[in-house]
């Protein structure tokens, strides 16, 4: 069965959200520059973009698709009539019990397969919610073809919320159009579609074969993926740890000062930011790999979210492993690009 609404994976930020939603409420309109920080820092657009886009990813190419994107979930769930607590409700229900029922989407459950039950906290999912109510939600490139094939002139949405265009975004496909964009949205550009790209594989074993078969999958699979993703990209795109499973993904010294770097801001509660290096016609591009409650299943802690199944067969493919024993929103690893100019 295919994943429907996997988006609400992570960390619980209370404090930082109440504090948030406090300053971004009482905030008037010549508060542009404050107001797009406190939107850049928001908790829940982080957990949206480090979780969500795993499946729900808007650089992916619709065909590519094993979800619909985050606009199309704000468009249903949202009307003129619509509270901000009636939004965050609606998504908390469905959660707690997938079904046909409480869903909005009945073409996308359709399309892709109703969500399995996963537990998620509700002050998780409601600070998703908080963001995707007041703030404009990125579209695939796609998109916007896609809703007049399927709706014509209807307006987008009927409320005031915005039509789910996200403000100063990239448009670009899944390859891309890259002359337009920056050193910096190129390499994101590479790192979002080729983690969308193992997360649709990864995700589909769990769902249909179980946490072993995924890791099995992992064992043979993950590097090739990546390595034709870096065909696609023409570039040279790698996964690499401090603390590797597979040691062709142990990080050199330089990455591993970049994975440090990265430790300390997400420790911290930093906005955290690529790392960009040009040397002659090359650029080099690092950014985070950050923990989420799903892969806690194969790099958590042995005996609590790792099964002793699960563990012995770690242990047959990787018996030098070594990434285990994270928590939720911490720094695995890093994407490590090197590309032309």
């Amino acid at each position: 069965m295919k994943i429907f609404l996997t988006f609400f994976m992570a960390i619980l930020l209370a404090s930082c959200n109440d504090t948030v939603r406090k300053e971004y409420s009482g905030m008037t309109a010549n508060d542009d520059f404050a107001k797009a920080e406190l939107v850049q820092n928001h908790p829940g657009k982080k957990l949206m973009e480090n979780n969500c886009y795993v499946c729900h990813n808007p650089k992916t190419a619709e065909d590519r698709m094993i979800a619909p994107p985050m606009v199309a979930v704000k468009m249903h769930y949202l009307s003129e009539e619509t509270s901000k607590e009636e939004f965050s409700n609606n998504m908390v229900t469905f959660l707690e019990k997938p079904s046909k029922a409480n869903s909005k989407m009945p073409g996308a459950v359709k399309k892709f397969g109703l969500m399995p039950y996963q537990f998620y906290p509700k002050e998780t999912i409601r600070q998703i919610a908080d963001y995707m109510y007041d703030n404009d939600i990125e579209e695939p490139e796609w998109f916007e073809a896609h809703y007049s094939e399927m709706h014509g002139d209807r307006p987008r949405m009927k409320g005031k919320k915005g039509q789910g265009k996200g403000k100063g975004m990239m448009r670009s496909n899944q390859t891309g159009n890259t002359q337009q964009l920056t050193i910096e949205e190129h390499g994101m550009q590479m790192a979002q579609t080729t983690k969308a790209e193992l997360g649709k594989n990864l995700m589909g074993q769990i769902q249909k074969n179980g946490v072993i078969a995924a890791l099995d999958f992992c064992n043979i699979q993950a590097m090739p993926i990546t390595d034709s993703m870096s065909v696609v990209h023409n570039a040279h795109i790698k996964r690499v740890s401090d603390k590797p499973r597979n040691p062709k993904n142990k990080a050199n010294a330089i990455e591993l000062e970049h994975v440090q770097t990265f430790k300390n801001q997400v420790a911290a509660g930093k906005e955290v930011k690529p790392i960009v290096t040009s040397m002659g016609e090359k650029s080099k591009f690092y950014y985070p790999i950050v923990t989420n409650s799903m892969c806690l299943k194969c790099h958590g802690t042995p005996e609590k979210e790792i099964e002793s199944l699960t563990l012995t067969n770690i242990l047959k493919h990787y018996p030098n492993d070594k990434a285990t024993g994270y928590g939720e929103n911490e720094v695995r690893g890093i994407w490590s690009i090197e590309f032309d100019k």
